[in-house]
């Protein structure tokens, strides 16, 4: 069964693109992060990378962890894809300094086992 490896892997771009985020956030105010183009672009696009990835978790893998918003992570991935001038930067900071760092815990602990891979 290779889904469960494809999950790992897309678990561990989740981590590895919330990482990123956190970095790039780091020390930085709501208005750096909008005045500074390459910072807004690389959180941007670390936020896509995880709704990507959620999107091509499989479904059996979804539904087995249905206490993580899933369907949010995917349509903040849509609005950023197709929606980019209606980016709200108040929102990408919340999301990046509130709903990032509770996802990379939530992953972290079913990587870790404290919930199992299906």
């Amino acid at each position: 069964m290779r889904e469960p490896e494809r999950d790992l892997g897309r678990l561990q771009d989740i981590i590895q693109a919330a990482n990123n985020i956190l970095s790039f956030t780091d020390g930085h105010t709501r208005e750096q992060l909008s005045s500074d183009k390459l910072r807004y672009f690389a959180v941007v696009k670390n936020v896509e990378i995880i709704g990507e990835a959620a999107y091509m978790l499989s479904l059996e893998f979804k539904e087995k962890h249905a206490h993580i918003p899933w369907n949010d992570i995917i349509r903040m991935r849509h609005v950023l894809v197709h929606g980019y001038a209606t980016i709200l930067p108040e929102l990408l900071w919340y999301t990046a300094l509130v709903d990032v760092p509770i996802l990379k815990e939530q992953i972290e602990s079913i990587m870790s086992g404290g919930h199992s891979l299906p």
